[in-house]
C-alpha cells in the first residue's frame, strides 16, 4: 500500500518477540504507522536461547535499519562431533555466525521507531471492510488498517482464527542452557567453544555452540556456550516433567525455576552418565537450565481479510533446521513486499499467505525429516533401525541448522 495515496496507513503487530519486531520495523521503514501490543508487563529482555544465523536473516536485518557487523554474535569455522569419551569423531569445515535471542531483541528493539507497548493483552481480533480491530483484555478496542498475529506458537489469535489448526507433540523434549564461557574448564573450551559441536549417545542427540553473552558482548572470555539436547519423552512422561512440586500441571510449559529439583537431578545425573565429558560439564554448569516440548503446526492459510498471521503464530517447526527466526525474518519481509505491490491491505495479505503457506509447510516437513530418529524412539525397533541409518555424524552436521532455499 502506498501511503503517499492517503494518510499514513497503520498496523497493529501483536506480539513484541522477534517476528513481531521484524513485522514492525520492515512496516514502518515502508511509511507505516507501527504499534506493537506486547502482553508482557515489561520488556522481553533477558532471554538468550542460542540462534543460528543464515543469509536470509542477514538480509532481514538490514532492511530492518540494523547495521550488521561482527558484534552480531560469534563466529566459528568449524563443525565437530563427540564420542562418549570426548574424543572426536568426525568434523567438517563449515563457517557461521551464532548468535543470542536477546542480541537479536536488543537490536531490532532499538532500531524500531514506533510504540511498544508493554501488558496489553490481546483478547480477540476482527477484520472489517476498511478496517481491522483488536480488543485488548481491559475492554479497550484499537482500530488500524491491518493487524499483524506475531504472539509465537501457543497464539491466541490463531485459536480464534483457526480452532481446527493444533500443536502436535513429537515425542521428545529439548533441554536447553547456557554456561558462561569463563566457568567451563580449559580442557573443554579448547575442544568445544570455538565449534559447533554434537554428541550422538543411543536415542539421544545434543549440539552446542557459542553465543552472546551478558550484555550481549561477544568479547572473548564473555561469551557462553548454548546447548541444545534432544530426549525422547513419553506423554505420561511429559505430563511428570512439567508437574512443580506443589503438584500444578503446568501443559503450556513450566518456568525454569519451577523445574522440581529431582527433574534436574536426573537430567544431570543422564548426562554424566551418557554425554561427552565436555557436554556433560556444559550441562553441570548451567545455572538454570529449561526444556521445551517439541511441536509440529501447520495452517491452511495466513490472511483473513486484514488480520494476518506471522512466524511461529502460522507455522511451528522443530528446530533442528535452526529455521525459526530466518522463518519470522521472510515472514516479514513478504508481507511488506505484498504491502508495498498491492493498493489493497486484503489482497496484499493474500498474496503474503499463498507465498508464505508454501514455505511454512517446507520448513516443518524439513524439520520433521531432520527430526524423524528422536520421533522414532518411542515407536518400533524397525522404526528406529531405520531411523538410525540416517544418523551418522557426517549426515547430522551436514544437515543441521543449515541454510537452504525453501
Amino acid at each position: 500500500m502506498n501511503p503517499a495515496q492517503r494518510k499514513q496507513p497503520r498496523a497493529i503487530v501483536v506480539g513484541g518477540s522477534l517476528g513481531g519486531l521484524f513485522a514492525a520495523n520492515l512496516l514502518a521503514r515502508g511509511g507505516w504507522d507501527v504499534e506493537i501490543f506486547e502482553r508482557t508487563p515489561e520488556a522481553l529482555t533477558g532471554r538468550g536461547a542460542g540462534i543460528v544465523t543464515h543469509p536470509e536473516l542477514f538480509q532481514a536485518l538490514a532492511a530492518a535499519g540494523v547495521t550488521v557487523d561482527d558484534s552480531i554474535g560469534v563466529r566459528v569455522d568449524s563443525r565437530v562431533t563427540l564420542a562418549r569419551d570426548g574424543a572426536a569423531v568426525s568434523a567438517r569445515e563449515l563457517p557461521q555466525t551464532l548468535t543470542a535471542w536477546g542480541k537479536m531483541y536488543d537490536v531490532l528493539g532499538r532500531a524500531f521507531p514506533g510504540a511498544y507497548r508493554t501488558g496489553a493483552s490481546v483478547a480477540a481480533v476482527a477484520s472489517h471492510a476498511d478496517h481491522a480491530e483488536v480488543t485488548l483484555q481491559d475492554g479497550s478496542t484499537h482500530r488500524a488498517d491491518i493487524v499483524i498475529a506475531a504472539d509465537g506458537f501457543r497464539s491466541g489469535l490463531r485459536e480464534q482464527l483457526l480452532p481446527s489448526a493444533q500443536l502436535e507433540y513429537a515425542g521428545y523434549i529439548a533441554w536447553r542452557g547456557l554456561v558462561d564461557e569463563a566457568r567451563l574448564s580449559p580442557a573443554t573450551h579448547a575442544a568445544i567453544f570455538e565449534r559447533f559441536a554434537f554428541c550422538l549417545p543411543p536415542h539421544e542427540q545434543i549440539l552446542g555452540y557459542p553465543v552472546a553473552g551478558d550484555d550481549n558482548s561477544t568479547v572473548p572470555g564473555h561469551r557462553r556456550y548454548n546447548f541444545v539436547w534432544y530426549r525422547a519423552t513419553r506423554d505420561d512422561e511429559l505430563a511428570d516433567l512439567l508437574t512443580d512440586a506443589g503438584g500444578k500441571c503446568w501443559t503450556t510449559g513450566i518456568p525454569p525455576g519451577l523445574i522440581r529439583a529431582d527433574v534436574r537431578a536426573d537430567m544431570e545425573h543422564a548426562a554424566a552418565t551418557l554425554l561427552a565429558p565436555q557436554f556433560a560439564e556444559v550441562v553441570a554448569r548451567t545455572a538454570q537450565p529449561l526444556f521445551q516440548p517439541i511441536y509440529d503446526l501447520t495452517v491452511p492459510r495466513m490472511a483473513f481479510g486484514r488480520v494476518a498471521l506471522l512466524g511461529d503464530a502460522a507455522f511451528v517447526a522443530r528446530p533442528h533446521c535452526g529455521m525459526g527466526v530466518t522463518k519470522a525474518a521472510g515472514d516479514a519481509a513478504a508481507l511488506a513486499r505484498a504491502l508495498a505491490a498491492h493498493p489493497c491491505a486484503e489482497t496484499a495479505l493474500a498474496a503474503y499467505s499463498d507465498e508464505r503457506v508454501q514455505v511454512g509447510q517446507a520448513v516443518v516437513e524439513h524439520a520433521r525429516h531432520l527430526g524423524a530418529y528422536m520421533q522414532a524412539q518411542l515407536k518400533s525397533e524397525q522404526d528406529r533401525e531405520m531411523a538410525e541409518r540416517y544418523r551418522t555424524p557426517e549426515a547430522v552436521m551436514r544437515e543441521t541448522a543449515v541454510s537452504r532455499q525453501f
